[in-house]
């Protein structure tokens, strides 16, 4: 049976780059557990998260704005995502379509028609989501980081939503990460990777959508600094 994580985690440069990021997340949580991670840094972490991806669809209120209710329509809504995010681990281990289509139903809500939250509106798109889920629940040898920027650049590309995308995949990369024991508690903030560098991430992602092995490359190259960046941002930083 193919692993197509792992071809894309043996390309050049690439196992070398997510060792180092690894690392330096594993440093950062104390090799695995032994640093002692409270409910409020997780809460803190996920709301730093909401104003890091509001701000790269365009929407800068300041985190304390956010956390006290305000803030625009993208930044109220990825804080209510962040509030429901962690609750659909399991949901994401048996039925990963289903946990995408909740993560928009919240983010989307009250942006788009009610009949449209949560549901795919092109069909390549959704056989490609389709794929990702089946890829997701298989059996891999790739580490658990490239398995989590390949969700996130395959939900953001796939064509699946015509709003929210990018709201979606950063949700669900975060989902990876605590579902494949690389940050349990959810304490890096890897959409603050991201908007440290916008246009580095938007045309990491572009050339992803390319869909051959350079362009995987350079998304994957980039990714490992943008969780770098995110561990960075942590409140345990």
């Amino acid at each position: 049976m193919s692993d197509p994580f792992l071809a894309a985690a043996s390309l050049e440069g690439v196992p070398s780059a997510f060792a180092a990021t690894r690392d330096g997340i594993d440093a950062l949580l104390r090799d695995r557990g032994l640093r002692r991670t409270t409910p409020e840094d997780t809460a803190r972490s996920l709301l730093l998260g909401a104003a890091a991806t509001a701000s790269l669809e365009g929407d800068e209120s300041d985190v304390e704005t956010i956390a006290a209710g305000g803030g625009g329509v993208t930044a109220r809504a990825a804080v209510r995502l962040s509030t429901e995010l962690l609750g659909l681990v399991p949901v994401w281990r048996r039925t990963p379509v289903q946990a995408i289509a909740r993560i928009h139903a919240i983010a989307a809500a009250g942006s788009v028609p009610d009949d449209d939250l949560g549901r795919p509106d092109d069909p390549a798109g959704v056989a490609r989501l389709s794929e990702l889920a089946h890829n997701v629940t298989a059996p891999t040898e790739a580490p658990a980081l490239v398995v989590a920027a390949l969700a996130h650049a395959e939900v953001a590309t796939c064509g699946a939503f015509s709003s929210h995308a990018g709201v979606v995949a950063r949700a669900v990369e975060r989902l990876v990460l605590v579902e494949r024991g690389v940050d349990p508690a959810s304490v890096t903030v890897p959409e603050a990777g991201h908007a440290a560098e916008p246009e580095g991430y938007r045309g990491a992602l572009a050339a992803y959508a390319r869909a051959d092995a350079a362009g995987v490359s350079q998304w994957l190259m980039y990714a490992s600094q943008a969780f770098v960046r995110g561990a960075e941002a942590s409140p345990l930083a």
